[in-house]
């Protein structure tokens, strides 16, 4: 595996699994013996046309008979079509991401409605997918839970891995290969082993999430796997490979924003030092960040300054229990 520096080479070869080495039968032993209850959380705004389809899948398969989903969640952030009435029509529980602790305001953000799910659901695994998927199964679900169950592994992340129906055989998405992966290999190169370091589809330990600071819109995901591997090592994290993924892809304009929030989020956490400040009731947000854009109006180039989501939630373990108590 040349270019790849050696501990990034044996976690690649210790940690990576496929979704058929996870049968459902064996997760459901696992799960039963250990006591555990899984939950399932999709963030979504507006995407009517697909996330019922997700979130039927997920209930038919794992949510009847012995269930191996405790508790299946949409958090609605802000949409303005029917998502919520599609989601709860599929047999899923869905909160509006404004509803959930007001007393702590709310941010736009898929970072927001991950740390939000936090305060309502109860499973010892909590398992995040997108809403927006396309091509994907429900072995996405089997394989994400089976590192976490297995009673000989001590795992506490796992990201799933996959080949994207637009790029061919391998790669990742856009912001991934221009910015996460070069991030990673440079700065933290013993995490250059993870393929999709920005999927939107993982699964981790509640004891693990309610540590962890939680970046307010698309940084989420490379915050979680750096912080994860700061304090636990690269042994707590796995992934698996699931086979195909394809989705509803976004403007360049909208990635780049996401890129911003990757290189805001991985500048905090480059160099030793305190932990980076984190919005809520112990203290104020961050100043908020900007984008420069243009755009062409009637022929003259004007800059349009677009808004960089800042802030990071504290860590949710103690605020859940005054939430839900």
């Amino acid at each position: 595996m040349g270019g790849m520096e050696d501990q990034a080479e044996s976690w690649f070869r210790r940690r990576t699994s496929h979704w058929r080495d996870w049968p459902p039968e064996q997760l459901l032993r696992w799960k039963d013996s250990q006591g555990t209850r899984v939950s399932v959380v999709i963030p979504a705004r507006d995407e009517e046309a697909t996330v019922g389809g997700v979130a039927a899948a997920i209930a038919g398969a794992f949510m009847t008979g012995e269930a191996l989903v405790d508790e299946l969640v949409v958090m609605d952030s802000d949409s303005t079509d029917r998502t919520a009435a599609v989601a709860a029509a599929a047999g899923a529980t869905v909160y509006r991401c404004r509803d959930v602790a007001e007393h702590l305001g709310a941010y736009p953000g898929k970072g927001e409605a991950l740390w939000k799910s936090l305060l309502v659901t109860t499973g010892d695994i909590v398992l995040f997918v997108d809403a927006d998927l396309t091509r994907w199964g429900t072995h996405f679900i089997t394989g994400l839970l089976g590192p976490l169950l297995d009673p000989a592994q001590r795992t506490l992340l796992v990201k799933a891995c996959y080949d994207r129906a637009t790029d061919g055989p391998v790669g990742g998405g856009r912001v991934t290969e221009l910015v996460a992966r070069p991030l990673l290999n440079l700065w933290w190169p013993e995490l250059a082993g993870v393929a999709q370091p920005l999927a939107g589809e993982w699964a981790a330990s509640r004891a693990l999430l309610e540590t962890l600071p939680i970046p307010v819109g698309y940084g989420v995901e490379l915050a979680v796997l750096i912080d994860t591997a700061r304090r636990h090592g690269t042994g707590a994290i796995a992934q698996v490979d699931l086979g195909d993924r394809a989705h509803r892809n976004q403007p360049d304009a909208d990635l780049a924003v996401m890129a911003a929030e990757l290189l805001l989020v991985a500048e905090r956490r480059r160099l030793p030092g305190p932990d980076v400040l984190c919005a809520g009731a112990a203290g104020q947000p961050p100043a908020a960040a900007e984008l420069c854009q243009f755009v062409r109006e009637d022929g003259t180039l004007r800059p349009k300054p677009r808004a960089v989501p800042a802030a990071e939630r504290p860590p949710a373990g103690s605020l859940r229990r005054s939430v839900t108590g």
